[in-house]
C-alpha cells in the first residue's frame, strides 16, 4: 500500500491490516476525514479485500467509488476518507471486482441477543460520530442485567457471526450486525410544541440514551419473531 500524500509504501500483515486515525491501527492515516478505526484489509490467500467498517460518515471508496466490502486489484486506488493510497503487488486473478462480496446468512438470534446487538449497536445509530461500540458495562446498564451475563451473550455472539478472537472484536461484531441489517434506527419522536420540554429535560415518556429501557434502534421482525421462537 503506498500513501499518496507521502509516498511512504507500506506492506500489508498476513491476514488482517487495520487502517485508521487512531493509535491502535496497523496503517495510521492522519487526515480528520478518517475515523479511529476506518476499514480493515484482508488477505484471503492469492485474494485482498477491503472491508469498510461503518464508523465513519466519510466512508470507504475503491476507484472513487463508495464500497462496502471490496475485491482489489493491483493498482486500484482506496480513499478512507480524502486520505488515498494505492494498492500494488496483489496477484491478478479471475475476479470481478466490480461484485462486492456476498454478506454472511444472518444466524439465529435469541431475543436477548437481539437487545443485546442493539446495545452495543446504538452509537453507530445515533446522529453523533460513531467512536466505538458500547460497553459489556454499559450495555449491562442498559439493559439491568449483570456485566458478567452480557460477556456470556457476547461469546456466543462472537461464536454464532464467527468473529475470530483478536483486537476489535466487539467492532468487528458492531460492523457485521449493521452490515446485515439486523438493527437499524427507530424513526425520531415527534413531540408536540406545546409539550416540549424545557432544556435538559427529556420528552415525556421518552428515557435518556444510556438509561435502562432507553431504545434508538430495533431487529427486522423476522429476526425478532425468530428470537422469541428461539428464547
Amino acid at each position: 500500500m503506498r500513501i499518496e500524500d507521502s509516498g511512504l509504501v507500506v506492506p500489508l500483515r498476513p491476514d488482517v491490516t487495520t487502517v485508521g486515525r487512531g493509535r491502535g491501527v496497523d496503517i495510521r492515516l492522519d487526515d480528520p476525514s478518517v475515523s479511529r478505526l476506518h476499514a480493515e484489509i484482508v488477505r484471503r490467500g492469492p485474494y485482498v479485500y477491503v472491508v469498510d467498517m461503518g464508523l465513519s460518515r466519510n466512508g470507504t471508496r475503491v476507484n472513487g467509488r463508495p464500497i462496502a466490502r471490496r475485491v482489489l486489484e493491483d493498482g486500484d486506488v482506496v480513499s478512507f476518507g480524502t486520505a488515498r493510497v494505492r494498492m500494488g503487488g496483489i496477484p491478478r486473478e479471475e475476479v470481478d471486482p466490480d461484485v462486492e462480496l456476498r454478506r454472511a446468512v444472518a444466524p439465529e438470534l435469541t431475543r436477548r441477543e437481539v437487545d443485546v446487538l442493539t446495545s452495543l449497536c446504538r452509537p453507530a445509530l445515533s446522529d453523533e460520530a460513531f467512536v466505538a461500540p458500547a460497553t459489556a458495562r454499559e450495555i449491562a446498564g442498559d439493559l439491568v442485567v449483570t456485566e458478567a451475563a452480557v460477556k456470556q451473550h457476547l461469546l456466543r455472539l462472537y461464536q454464532k457471526f464467527r468473529i475470530p478472537e483478536g483486537a476489535n472484536r466487539r467492532t468487528r461484531l458492531a460492523n457485521e450486525v449493521i452490515a446485515m441489517g439486523l438493527v437499524r434506527p427507530l424513526p425520531p419522536v415527534h413531540v408536540p410544541q406545546q409539550n416540549r420540554p424545557m432544556d435538559g429535560q427529556a420528552p415525556p415518556g421518552v428515557r435518556r440514551p444510556g438509561t435502562p429501557g432507553a431504545t434508538h434502534a430495533t431487529a427486522p421482525r423476522g429476526h425478532a419473531a425468530a428470537g422469541r421462537r428461539a428464547s
